[in-house]
C-alpha cells in the first residue's frame, strides 16, 4: 500500500475511534434507532440530489446500505444502549476483519496470505485479551448485539469490494440513503412516537454536534475513504488496518468519558499495532500481486497505485 493510502487508513481508524465518543453523546439524548435514522438522513440529505448517480448496479447500494445501516449501526447503537462501554464497543467490533476475511474468501476468492493470517491471529490476541478483562461485566445481550455489528460490517466491505464504485463518495451518499425509512419505521415501532418526539423536540447542542461528526466525518469521509481503499486493495488487504480503530477508541474513551486504560489495555493495543504492521508490511509482493488479480476479476481499474 502507497504511502499516501496508509495515511488514508489512518485517518479513518482515528476518526473511527473518536467516533464512539460522539456516539455515546448522542445516545444521552436520541434513542438508538432513531439517531441510527438521523445519522444517515444527515449524511445522505442533500448530498444525494447533487452528487449524480452511483455508478453501480443499484443492487450493491441497497446492500451496502441495509448491511452498514440495519446491520452495523443499528446493533451497534443499541449495543451501546444498553451497555457496552464505547471503548470496548470500538475493540469488538474489529471482530469485522475475520468476519470479512472468511466472507472475501468464500464470495471473492481472495485467500489471505500466509503473513495475514499471521498477523491478525497477533491483532486478534490482543483484542481477545482486552476482551476478556474489560467485558466480564458487561451484559451480554450487548456485547452479542456489538458483535452482530461486526458482522454487518463485514458484509457491507464485501459487498462495496464487490460493487468496485468508481467514486467512493457517491456511492457513500446513495448507501446512506438506503437506511432513513427502514430505521425510522423500526424506531417508532419499537421505541415509541413518544420517546422519538421528545428527542426531536429539543436536542441538546452536543447531540446535535453527535449527529453531524457521525453522519459527516464518520460515514462520509470516513467510509469514502474506506471504500476508495478497498476498491484499490481488495477487502481482504484493508480490513486489518480498522484492527487500529480500537486504539484510538480506547484511549479517547479514556481520556473524554474517564474509561480506565490498565496496563493490560495499553499492552493489547500494542499487540494489535504489532498484528497491522505484520500484515502490512512483510507482504507486500504476495498481496500486491494478488490484489492485481483480484481487481482485474471484479471489475476495478487495473491500476491499483
Amino acid at each position: 500500500m502507497q504511502p499516501r493510502h496508509l495515511l488514508a487508513a489512518l485517518v479513518v481508524a482515528v476518526i473511527w475511534g473518536i467516533n464512539f465518543i460522539a456516539i455515546d453523546i448522542g445516545l444521552e439524548t436520541f434513542p438508538p434507532l432513531l439517531l441510527t435514522a438521523l445519522r444517515f438522513t444527515a449524511a445522505a440529505v442533500p448530498a444525494v440530489f447533487f452528487v449524480g448517480r452511483p455508478g453501480v448496479p443499484w443492487r450493491w447500494v441497497l446492500s451496502v446500505g441495509l448491511a452498514i445501516g440495519a446491520l452495523q449501526f443499528g446493533l451497534l447503537f443499541l449495543g451501546i444502549h444498553l451497555g457496552m462501554p464505547p471503548g470496548l464497543s470500538s475493540l469488538v467490533v474489529q471482530a469485522q476483519a475475520v468476519f470479512t476475511m472468511a466472507f472475501a474468501a468464500v464470495l471473492l476468492g481472495e485467500r489471505p496470505g500466509r503473513w495475514q493470517l499471521a498477523g491478525m491471529a497477533v491483532a486478534l490476541g490482543g483484542i481477545v485479551l482486552v476482551a476478556v478483562d474489560y467485558g466480564q461485566g458487561s451484559p451480554l445481550p450487548a456485547f452479542l448485539l456489538v458483535l452482530g455489528s461486526a458482522v454487518g460490517w463485514a458484509l457491507g466491505n464485501v459487498a462495496t469490494r464487490k460493487a468496485a464504485p468508481p467514486d467512493a463518495f457517491r456511492f457513500m451518499v446513495w448507501v446512506s440513503a438506503v437506511p432513513p425509512l427502514p430505521m425510522l419505521a423500526l424506531s417508532l415501532l419499537v421505541e415509541g412516537i413518544g420517546p422519538d418526539l421528545r428527542a426531536l423536540a429539543r436536542p441538546s447542542v452536543p447531540a446535535l454536534l453527535s449527529v453531524g461528526y457521525v453522519a459527516w466525518l464518520a460515514t462520509l469521509v470516513g467510509y469514502g475513504l474506506w471504500g476508495m481503499l478497498i476498491r484499490r486493495y481488495g477487502a481482504t488487504a484493508v480490513a486489518p488496518y480498522s484492527l487500529l480503530v480500537p486504539v484510538f477508541g480506547m484511549s479517547s474513551s479514556a481520556l473524554f468519558l474517564h474509561e480506565e486504560m490498565s496496563g493490560l489495555k495499553i499492552a493489547a493495543a500494542a499487540l494489535v499495532i504489532a498484528g497491522v504492521a505484520l500484515t502490512s508490511v512483510f507482504s507486500p509482493k504476495a498481496t500486491g500481486s494478488h490484489q492485481a488479480s483480484a481487481v482485474n476479476r471484479y471489475g476495478a481499474p487495473h491500476d491499483v497505485r
